[in-house]
Parts: structure tokens; C-alpha cells; sequence
């Protein structure tokens, strides 16, 4: 664990790494620290410097926060990403995919950036200080994780195909929410409690967008939790009967999930027709279920694995 001295230590950082986030990697050199090891990973001044340069590209919204806010962030990413690392070295012996599929996946990551080829996003990258290999390390790490995930707990996963198809047969016009999420988890019910409160605080004082960002475990947190339109559907009835309590513009409780908690926002909500036939329907709904529940897999796996890692300031 971070001590009390480390964290007196990096108190002191904050100023410098924020600074050092705007300015050319040229002075990194002159700047560069070791901050923490994981396991054997270290983190350096350079790492988090590109992470912040990284969330800020990705979410406009991330440079507004307080200086301690944005360090907290960058460095719990960085350390869910090494520990990923770390864990994936136990089951291949390069973290490395294909080229063709890690461009090919960054393009269609990257297209809320208006960005149609591989070389778009490269200039794009540039524009804003990034480097491309930095990006597709990222962007390898994260593919073969959800491979582990897959593996792992494919058998585990749970969806009434039938009844999909039932409720989609009968429901051709359905209402569809536009909702944001935040997920997150605890120990026990007291925690719960001041956890909602906290997170309910943030809402109120910010935003939605602001609280996801700072609270939430899930891989939507950078973009405010946004996940997109969903239709009725592709809820669960414990997620549908919680919709269904709140407007647009309000919160749910907290509803227990797999491996912690998601508050859920409702930010729009349409009625529309289906366009595609039952079974067309029903495959694409089984396929966000699927991805839903290896989410949530994804998670316990990972808080599994955090226990076993050391994290120590150097």
C-alpha cells in the first residue's frame, strides 16, 4: 500500500506533474521521477503526465478538475493498467496483437473523433501530444485482458434467449433510455451508504459526468459514464423496475450488481419502432448482454487480482 510519507510526497508533485502535462516531452527528460512500483512496474512523473495528456484528450472535462482530483485519477488508471499488464504477463509471453486488428480497432474506437483512417488518427494524436505507440499499447493491453475475461467466464454467462425473443415479438414499439453509469463497489452496507452520499454530493455540486469520473470502476467513467440508447429491452428487470421509478434527469439508488453497485441516469428517452426482424433483434440484445455480464466478470476479476499486488512508493 501508498503510505502516509508517500502521500505527503506526491502532494508536492502535483503542481509540477499538471505543468508538465502541457509542455513538450523535451523537458520530461529534465523532470523525469520514479513516483511508485507495481510489483516490479514502475510509475514515473513521465507516465502520469502522458496519462493526464491522455484522459484530457479523450474528455475535455478532465482538465477543469482540481489539480489533486486529476492526479488521483491518472494515477488509478495507471495502476488498473499495470496491474493488468502485470497479470496478463502470467498467460502470454508479449503483450503484442496483430497490427491490422489493433489499427483497426483504434479507428473504430476513435471515430467519435470524425477520424476515417489510420493516418487521421495519427494526426490527431500528434495535435494533442500523444503518440501513436503509446496508444496502441494501451489499446493491446485492453483487447487481450477482455480475451482472459472471455475465457475465463464465457461459461458463467446467463441470458433467457427465449424470452427476448418473446418480449421483442410482442413490443415492436419501445421505449428507449439515453443513460449514463456509474459503478462502483464496497465492503459492507455503511460504506454503501457514505459511498452514495459522496458520489450523490458530487452530482449535486458538478454533475453526473463529474461524479463518474471520479467514482466509477467502470471503462465508461472517462466519458462521463455515458453508454448510449438502450432499449427496454436489453435491461434486466431489476434495471428495467428501477428505470421505470425515475424521470429524465434523475438518478436510481444503487442497484446491486455483479462484483459492486451502478447508479444509473437517465438523460433521454424516446419511443421507437424496431426496424431489424425477431431474430436479428434478439442476437443484437444477447450481444450487449453478453458484453454487459463480462463487464461486470471483468471487474471481480480484476479487484480479485488487485489483493495480490504490492504497490510501493520508491
Amino acid at each position: 500500500m501508498i503510505d502516509k510519507e508517500f502521500m505527503n510526497f506526491k502532494k508536492s508533485l502535483l503542481i509540477i506533474l499538471y505543468v508538465l502535462a502541457l509542455f513538450p516531452s523535451q523537458i520530461f527528460a529534465l523532470e523525469n521521477k520514479i513516483l511508485f512500483k507495481i510489483n516490479n512496474e514502475t510509475v514515473t512523473t513521465i507516465d502520469i503526465s502522458n496519462e493526464i495528456k491522455y484522459l484530457t484528450f479523450l474528455n475535455k472535462e478532465f482538465k477543469k478538475f482540481k489539480q489533486n482530483e486529476i492526479f488521483e485519477i491518472a494515477k488509478d488508471s495507471l495502476i488498473k493498467e499495470k496491474i493488468k499488464e502485470i497479470e496478463l504477463k502470467k498467460f502470454f509471453k508479449k503483450i503484442e496483437l496483430d497490427k491490422k486488428f489493433v489499427k483497426k480497432f483504434a479507428i473504430d474506437y476513435f471515430s467519435k473523433f470524425n477520424i476515417n483512417s489510420y493516418k487521421d488518427l495519427e494526426k490527431l494524436l500528434t495535435a494533442n501530444k500523444l503518440k501513436i505507440e503509446d496508444i496502441e499499447e494501451k489499446i493491446t493491453i485492453q483487447l487481450m485482458w477482455n480475451e482472459i475475461i472471455t475465457k475465463k467466464y464465457s461459461q458463467n454467462i446467463k441470458i433467457d434467449k427465449k424470452s427476448i425473443r418473446e418480449e421483442i415479438s410482442k413490443k415492436r414499439i419501445q421505449d428507449e433510455f439515453l443513460i449514463s453509469e456509474i459503478v462502483f463497489n464496497v465492503n459492507n452496507k455503511n460504506e454503501l451508504n457514505k459511498k452514495f452520499k459522496n458520489i450523490k454530493d458530487e452530482i449535486e455540486q458538478n454533475s453526473f459526468s463529474k461524479a463518474a469520473i471520479v467514482h466509477s470502476i467502470s471503462s465508461s467513467s472517462i466519458n462521463g459514464g455515458e453508454i448510449g440508447w438502450i432499449k427496454e429491452s436489453s435491461l434486466s428487470n431489476k434495471i428495467k423496475n428501477e428505470i421505470k421509478n425515475i424521470q429524465v434527469g434523475e438518478i436510481t439508488k444503487p442497484i446491486k450488481i455483479p462484483g459492486g453497485f451502478i447508479i444509473l441516469k437517465i438523460e433521454n428517452m424516446r419511443k421507437i419502432q424496431l426496424e431489424l426482424d425477431d431474430n436479428e433483434e434478439a442476437e443484437k440484445i444477447v450481444r450487449r448482454k453478453t458484453n454487459e455480464q463480462l463487464n461486470q466478470f471483468s471487474n471481480i476479476y480484476f479487484n480479485k487480482i488487485k489483493k495480490n499486488v504490492r504497490i510501493d512508493e520508491l
